[in-house]
């Protein structure tokens, strides 16, 4: 396939693993990087083997040698610069959540939908065997009639001048980690009987930021019967990525379900038999970049589009409204996002 040619919004710490090193991997082109501080944004080009640095957010949109754009700016910013890139032509790769809100959300998709441009929300995850095989798993009956679907995402405080803590930039746990926390749910749920119907939640509002919260967790009941939690904290003792997998005949546990290159076991339990799985160490980050490329170049969809995140965000604001907080404003209503 001819190489996608990509173009990177910041010079964002996520992106070395989400677009850099997967790039490389696959032969995409990394065409452009724009950054607030351009001498950032030069030292990431040299280090990360982009071609050149434009000044703007705008003049990379705009650029007509990229076709992809890379948006892993803050939060709040994802949906802003997901509906410049959309209407500049680009196709995108937008960090998750695709927009602080479902009004925006909706936007996003809307817009996507009409230019005929893909947009692809980058749950990495759900490309790796490690969560293929889970599906697997849940779907063949090897655990018997599944009872419960538990995925809890766990980090340590992220510093307090980091923008997820920041309420304008739609930061909390649960657009941070959250998130994922519900997606796997909801893509287990294809399994048991389709998306999961919200029971309960509940949150912990940061101290000393109003509205910001550092925990949630979420109950939820699957059409099967089965139930769920989505759970979340970004003020955990350490980082844990799990999804645990409950059946009346066995177990499944996923160790580290969003950093498989670093663990990618899968423990299947089933009395007091215990296997355990290695999945393979190749990153979730080059799966994903892989299947963006098959859907541009081949028409192949993907199961983490536009479409896909509009469900999500709108089960994002509604974890919000149960656990008795607002969901995340939309950034920039008084003027044009930073980065013009």
């Amino acid at each position: 396939m001819e190489p996608l040619r990509i173009g990177v919004l910041g010079a964002a710490r996520i992106s070395e693993y989400a677009i850099t090193a997967p790039a490389s991997l696959t032969g995409a082109r990394l065409v452009a990087v724009a950054a607030r501080d351009t001498d950032r944004a030069r030292s990431f080009a040299r280090q990360h083997g982009v071609e050149r640095v434009v000044e703007s957010y705008r003049d990379l949109v705009e650029d007509p040698e990229v076709e992809v754009v890379y948006n892993p700016l803050a939060n709040g910013l994802h949906g802003p610069w997901n509906l410049r890139a959309i209407a500049a032509g680009k196709h995108v790769l937008t960090e998750k959540p695709s927009a602080s809100n479902l009004p925006e959300a909706v936007a996003v998709e809307g817009a996507a939908r009409e230019a005929g441009v893909h947009v692809m929300e980058a749950f990495h995850y759900r490309y790796h065997p490690v969560m293929l095989r889970m599906m697997e798993l849940t779907a063949s009956g090897d655990l018997g009639e599944i009872v419960h679907i538990d995925a809890s995402m766990e980090i340590p405080a992220p510093p307090d001048e980091d923008p997820r803590w920041s309420l304008a930039l739609a930061g909390g746990a649960m657009m941070d980690l959250g998130c994922y926390s519900l997606h796997v749910n909801r893509t287990l749920g294809a399994y048991l009987g389709g998306d999961p119907l919200l029971l309960s939640a509940t949150a912990g509002e940061r101290a000393q930021d109003p509205g910001v919260d550092a925990w949630v967790k979420a109950e939820l009941l699957f059409p099967s019967g089965a139930t769920g939690s989505a759970n979340c904290d970004m003020d955990a003792k350490a980082v844990s990525f799990t999804l645990t997998v409950t059946g009346t005949r066995g177990e499944a546990l996923a160790h580290n379900l969003l950093a498989p290159a670093a663990d990618d076991r899968i423990t299947v339990t089933r009395g007091t038999q215990r296997t355990v799985e290695a999945l393979g160490k190749r990153t979730s980050y080059t799966y994903q970049l892989e299947a963006l490329a098959r859907w541009i170049r081949e028409g192949i969809a993907v199961p983490t589009d536009a479409a896909d995140a509009v469900v999500n965000m709108r089960m994002i604001d509604a974890v919000y409204e149960a656990a008795g907080m607002k969901p995340r404003p939309a950034f920039g209503s008084a003027g044009l996002p930073t980065g013009e």
